[in-house]
């Protein structure tokens, strides 16, 4: 399984309600038209900052979004990189993305991960 992520940051025109309304019925469903059939999964995390003063944590970190794009292998991702950089599609993806994001703030990152087994919660 490919994992791909994405550290998205929202343009400042907009409100954070703003942002996630407009991506959740605009972009996702662009995103949803392009990679149905070829991703496994798409999924959004909405990120809203931990302030914690005791740890010197304050305000903004930075980014809005953590996007979320799983594949089958590196075929299928190379696959829908293909066809998510035809004309029509990137012309159609980049229109958005200029009015939802700062694009040059965004960072993209292929994901190995790694999990612990903590047991059962309460287990000794």
């Amino acid at each position: 399984m490919i994992k791909h992520v994405g550290l998205l940051k929202r343009n400042p025109k907009l409100t954070h309600a703003e942002f996630r309304d407009h991506y959740e019925r605009v972009h996702a469903k662009i995103g949803e038209k392009y990679l149905k059939g070829r991703a496994t999964k798409y999924l959004r995390r909405y990120l809203t900052p931990l302030v914690d003063e005791t740890y010197g944590v304050e305000g903004d970190h930075g980014f809005d979004i953590i996007m979320e794009l799983w594949f089958e292998n590196e075929e299928i991702y190379h696959d829908t990189l293909r066809h998510i950089t035809t004309p029509e599609a990137s012309a159609e993806i980049i229109a958005d993305e200029e009015f939802l994001f700062d694009r040059s703030a965004n960072r993209f990152f292929t994901v190995d991960e790694t999990e612990s087994d903590l047991g059962s919660p309460g287990a000794g």
